[in-house]
Formats: C-alpha cells, sequence, structure tokens
C-alpha cells in the first residue's frame, strides 16, 4: 500500500474502501475527492466532524478536496440510517442553512488559489429535466439491487416514500457532474453513506468507463456504547452560539478513558509517536492527553484563543481557582433581582439550562442540580444574594455541564 492510504489507516480514518489497491496507487499522485454535506440543519455538529478530516488529510497529502453542500438533495431526504423521513424544510431555510455551512467547512479546507472547492448540488439539481434523468441515469439503477441496501431494507416495513428512493440516483449524479467537471474521482463520507457512494462509482464506470473509488469512515460509539458526537443534552455542534466552547472543550476533556488514544488519532493532526508517548501512562498522565485531545479539538474547530480561554476555565473551574472564569457559559442579571430572590427553576430557564419547568423539577428530584457545588433537593428554592460566592452563583448540571450567573 501507498504511504497516503497507509497514513490513513494507521490514524482509523478507513472503514470500507473500494478497489483498495488500485486506488492506494492513485493516492500517490494528485487526484480530486469530495464529500457531500446536505443542508438540513445551520450547523454541524461532531458527527460530521470524521469526513470533514478525512478531506483535510487528504489535502494536506496533496489532493484537491471538493465540498458539496447539499441545497439540492437536501429537498429530498437521504433514508440511511434514518428510521422516519426527513422533515422538509423550505427553500430559504435551506439556502440560509447552506450559506452558514459553508462558512463551517471553510475553516477546515484551504480554498486558497484553487487548492480546494465548496459548490452547491442545487446548482445543477434543480435544474434537472426528469424524463431525461431516467432516461440517462435512472435506466443504469436496479430496483432489486436498491433494496438490498441496509439504507432502504431497514425502512421498508416502517414504509419508504418515492421521493427518499430517489435520492440514492441524485447523489450517484452528483459524482457523475463532479467527475465531469472537475475529474473527481473519489468520493469519501460515513459508513452510513456507503450504498450511495458505491453507486455513485457504478454509475460513471457505467456512463463514462471511468474510474472512479469511494471510501467511508468509521460511525463511531463510545466505549460505553453512546453514539459519538451525541450527549444527553443533544447532538454536539460546531457553532458556539448552539453550543457554547466551553461545554465543547468539556465534551472533548471527558472522553472514556478507552477512548483517548483512537480519538486523538482520529480528531488530531498530532503525530502518531506524540500520541502514543500521551496515551502510554495512566491517571494524571491520561488526564493530560485527555486535556490534549480536548485542546487540539477545539483549537481546530474554534481557533486558538478560544481553545486557551476554555482550557484555562476548565484549569480553573475544576482545580478550584478562581481565574480565568470568562471561559464557563455565563448569564447576566440585574443585581437588585438577584438580591432580591429567583426561582430556581426560572432561573434555570434564564440560563438555558432547561427546556420546561418540568423538566427542571425532574432534574432536581433525580439529583442533577447543584448550586455552588452542593446538591440541590428543592425545585421550589429562591436563589438569592446569599448564594453568591466570589461575584457569581455557580450552577451545576449533572457531572458536566457548568453555568455562572453574575449580577450586573
Amino acid at each position: 500500500m501507498g504511504k497516503v492510504y497507509k497514513h490513513l489507516e494507521e490514524r482509523g480514518l478507513i472503514k470500507q474502501v473500494t478497489h483498495p489497491q488500485p486506488l492506494a496507487e492513485r493516492l500517490e499522485k494528485p487526484l480530486t475527492v469530495y464529500a457531500g454535506f446536505d443542508a438540513t440543519a445551520d450547523s454541524l455538529h461532531v458527527g460530521h466532524l470524521l469526513p470533514v478530516m478525512l478531506l483535510s488529510h487528504l489535502q494536506q497529502a496533496g489532493h484537491r478536496p471538493i465540498v458539496v453542500i447539499g441545497g439540492g438533495t437536501t429537498m429530498i431526504g437521504d433514508p440511511s440510517g434514518k428510521t422516519d423521513m426527513r422533515q422538509m424544510l423550505d427553500k430559504e431555510t435551506i439556502e440560509e442553512n447552506a450559506r452558514k455551512l459553508t462558512s463551517q467547512l471553510s475553516r477546515f479546507i484551504c480554498l486558497d488559489e484553487g487548492k480546494g472547492l465548496v459548490l452547491d448540488n442545487s446548482q445543477w439539481l434543480t435544474e434537472l429535466n426528469y424524463i431525461e434523468f431516467l432516461r440517462d441515469v435512472g435506466v443504469h439503477f436496479s430496483v432489486n439491487r436498491m433494496l438490498t441496501y441496509d439504507c432502504f431494507k431497514s425502512r421498508l416495513e416502517r414504509g419508504l416514500s418515492f421521493i427518499e428512493f430517489n435520492y440514492m440516483l441524485l447523489q450517484s449524479y452528483d459524482f457523475l457532474v463532479l467527475f465531469r467537471e472537475h475529474g473527481c474521482c473519489l468520493q469519501v463520507g460515513g459508513d452510513d453513506q456507503w450504498s450511495n457512494i458505491i453507486s455513485g462509482a457504478d454509475l460513471i464506470r457505467r456512463v463514462e468507463q471511468g474510474e472512479a473509488f469511494g471510501m467511508t469512515t468509521p460511525l463511531l460509539e463510545r466505549s460505553d456504547g453512546s453514539k459519538m458526537g451525541k450527549t444527553e443534552e443533544g447532538a454536539v455542534w460546531l457553532d458556539p452560539d448552539q453550543l457554547p466552547v466551553h461545554d465543547f472543550f468539556q465534551f472533548w476533556r471527558n472522553t472514556d478513558d478507552r477512548d483517548v488514544a483512537s480519538f486523538l488519532r482520529l480528531y488530531t493532526f498530532l503525530p502518531l509517536e506524540e500520541i502514543d508517548q500521551l496515551t502510554a501512562g495512566t491517571g494524571a498522565e491520561l488526564n493530560r492527553a485527555k486535556e490534549v485531545l480536548a485542546f487540539e479539538v477545539t483549537n481546530l474547530v474554534h481557533g486558538r484563543q478560544q481553545a486557551e480561554k476554555a482550557r484555562d476555565g476548565a484549569r480553573a473551574l475544576f482545580g478550584g481557582g478562581q481565574g480565568s472564569q470568562g471561559a464557563v457559559p455565563t448569564t447576566e442579571v440585574e443585581q437588585a433581582r438577584l438580591a432580591e430572590g429567583i426561582p430556581l427553576l426560572e432561573l434555570l430557564e434564564q440560563c438555558g439550562l432547561i427546556d420546561s419547568r418540568s423538566q427542571g423539577r425532574r432534574l432536581v428530584e433525580q439529583g442533577g442540580i447543584y448550586i455552588n457545588e452542593q446538591r440541590v433537593s428543592d425545585w421550589e428554592l429562591v436563589v438569592d444574594g446569599d448564594y453568591i460566592e466570589d461575584g457569581a452563583v455557580n450552577i451545576r448540571k449533572g457531572k458536566k455541564v457548568h453555568h455562572r450567573v453574575i449580577g450586573t
């Protein structure tokens, strides 16, 4: 195997690949590779990071990445990995989501001097003539074969709409367009995209008699069995407006001991030798590796200044210090209002720590809310000036979510 392919394997970035040996040879010379991201939300989350990391590694190896924003395919909905039909979004929402995703992805992919591209597949999909599309593309797809793919089999009992059945054809057509117009011969994505990816490569071979490849990254579960990128509170978003940088840092800092080495290989660009040294120890030494992991990923997503702020804030918060508290998510309330007293559930809602008062009551009854590191047992508690310590009221939800309330 060539050194580029071997590098990706050693970091754990490859799950499945078409024609491994020929692709390994092709990767020793510059080629064009793409990954697609549908505009179903206005932010990427941690689950998207592995394909992005794969693109970044390939770009560093001299290849040209294309990021395709699915402004067109988002209108259809991908059944892969879904138990129900995707909610349909209006055109304006999709366009706004696409704009924000483009901005996010440009942080990871260098676009200078044609080194990389960001395209929206609505540019070519929305102009398709359906009859011509069926004759030119649909004729190459076997319904019997499509029904053997997991993305369709898992949905048949619950119901699979015809509109979703078209998704594989559209994604395959994306690959064909990029092959024709940009010489793209490799598509990468999460392993749930395997059937869509190999269908696109097959379409290129049938229509253009061209050589095309597919590669997928693993769909990770943490060692405790939970899905990577998910918490009890929801998805781990890359947008700081949806997930504060401090909480993003803490998500990585709280990595299970068993996952630290693999996450350092997958989600950072640190040399493998350095990762082996960082993860060789236990206890305090492994905690150091977790902090390095959290810092490197936060630096990658949010920049060095925010990563340093989050790291220093975490050290102060968990080490008992009082400096750098600005890195912890903070809510400001009127000093007089705080001194007078605010009902606990109202305060939790104002801080964005609960979605409803009933949820807040359940959290308190289950022992999940702490004020100044003291567990709260009464959901009717009123938080007033007596709870201010060092200029703030410190709230913790569960083991990991910290928040500060200060009077102004």
